[in-house]
């Protein structure tokens, strides 16, 4: 591996390790995308072989491919026969997924016709015949989209078996799908699904409780923790819903996405989730607010009629307290934020959750430290079970925080 790669493979989870993937650029104007779906392949394990088009050098050169991914960028068909060391199961050096990304309106057309005349359609033509699984990630606009005849060519590639991304529509375009959607779609083809068969509800972010339309009382968690929970599960194969707060980044890619704003709200979407659905694992890292005002004004206080006021608050119920009562065969995961405590009163703390939740574990942390709990990138603490066993986490990034823990209900999944 190249110097410059090194760290970078692998360096965000395993669920691609070992696997080859070509990377088939063509002449979309998304072309320039295809450095960072290979650098998150990558990421995530994979070693990518870039493969483009003529009509693609003229967008993104084949050196920047090249030194993205390690791997020389095939421009053109020698007597090497590329395409069918890439695409042929006979071949040693065959890949295990063929991934055109962008792919373009004429490389759909001719590869459902048949036609290889570049070497994207042409490895794509050997791994159809060889049974390796194709992947397309189409770019263009819209109204070529919705061309009755590239519709029927989607159509027609669909029932032999490749599978498809499909684009956002929008400004009159049919964008190429995030990174993170080809990620996810790449690893269900050939990635590994640790979670597969497993609903999965995670809670995520801080809620608000209001003290007038301007003013709230809320708490600095930033939904970070509970986005990698989320994010590595669906990784993992799960079928995810995500119920998060307001936060200030965006939400990982899940299977349904559902907001809440005060601490009442998350009480009611979680219930109501739980009731419509069986869910094996609940990753409760939300951090709903502990209190509200006993009273919230319609209007805007005035500081300047009122120079001082005095707020009366009254606790909100507990939501974690709810789940094991309505999904008492789910396994529980809470959290337990404490601030400038010893080692014995956090795990004090995070046992005493057990008991009033049921909790199945318990990840306590210190807030005081650096990178721990709320807003740091990384996370710290103890992972405590109901059977008291400990198991205490160092400082990582926290989706490598949330792969150790998710580790860990796997294990108890399989040995409840």
């Amino acid at each position: 591996m190249a110097s410059h790669l090194k760290g970078i493979r692998g360096s965000w989870g395993d669920e691609l390790e070992g696997k080859r993937i070509a990377l088939c650029v063509t002449g979309s104007v998304s072309a320039y995308k295809a450095v960072d779906i290979a650098r998150l392949l990558m990421r995530h394990g994979a070693d990518v072989f870039p493969v483009i088009t003529p009509s693609a050098k003229k967008l993104v050169t084949p050196e920047l491919l090249t030194w993205a991914t390690g791997n020389a960028t095939i421009t053109e068909l020698t007597g090497f026969i590329e395409h069918v060391e890439l695409g042929s199961k006979t071949s040693e050096n065959a890949v295990q997924l063929v991934l055109v990304a962008p792919c373009t309106a004429n490389t759909i057309s001719k590869i459902a016709s048949g036609v290889d005349d570049t070497p994207v359609t042409s490895l794509v033509s050997v791994a159809l015949g060889s049974g390796i699984p194709v992947l397309i990630a189409p770019a263009m606009h819209e109204p070529m989209y919705h061309n009755p005849f590239v519709k029927r060519n989607i159509e027609a590639l669909q029932k032999e078996g490749v599978g498809f991304v499909f684009p956002k529509l929008e400004e009159g375009k049919a964008k190429l799908a995030s990174p993170e959607e080809v990620l996810y779609a790449v690893i269900s083809k050939i990635g590994k699904k640790k979670m597969e068969g497993l609903n999965v509800l995670v809670t995520a972010g801080p809620t608000r409780e209001f003290l007038d339309p301007i003013r709230i009382f809320t708490n600095p968690s930033s939904g970070k923790m509970g986005y990698a929970f989320a994010q590595k599960a669906k990784l993992w194969g799960a079928s995810v819903t995500l119920v998060t707060g307001p936060t200030q980044i965006a939400p990982p890619y899940v299977d349904k996405l559902l907001r809440v704003t005060t601490t009442s709200d998350l009480l009611r979407v979680v219930e109501s989730e739980l009731k419509q659905k069986k869910y094996h694992v609940v990753i409760f890292a939300a951090a709903p607010s502990d209190y509200r005002p006993v009273q919230s004004e319609a209007k805007k206080i005035s500081s300047s009629e009122n120079p001082e006021i005095t707020v009366k608050l009254v606790a909100n119920p507990k939501v974690v307290a709810s789940v094991k009562k309505l999904s008492p065969d789910a396994i529980l995961v809470g959290f337990k934020a404490e601030h400038a405590v010893t080692k014995e009163e956090l795990l004090n703390s995070a046992k005493r959750l057990i008991k009033e939740t049921h909790a199945d574990f318990v990840v306590a942390n210190d807030s005081s430290l650096e990178g721990a709990a709320f807003e740091w990138d990384t996370n710290q603490g103890i992972l405590v079970s109901k059977e008291e066993k400990i198991v205490e986490i160092q400082k990582l990034p926290k989706v490598k925080f949330a792969e150790i823990v998710l580790e860990h209900v796997l294990k108890k999944v399989k040995n409840p």
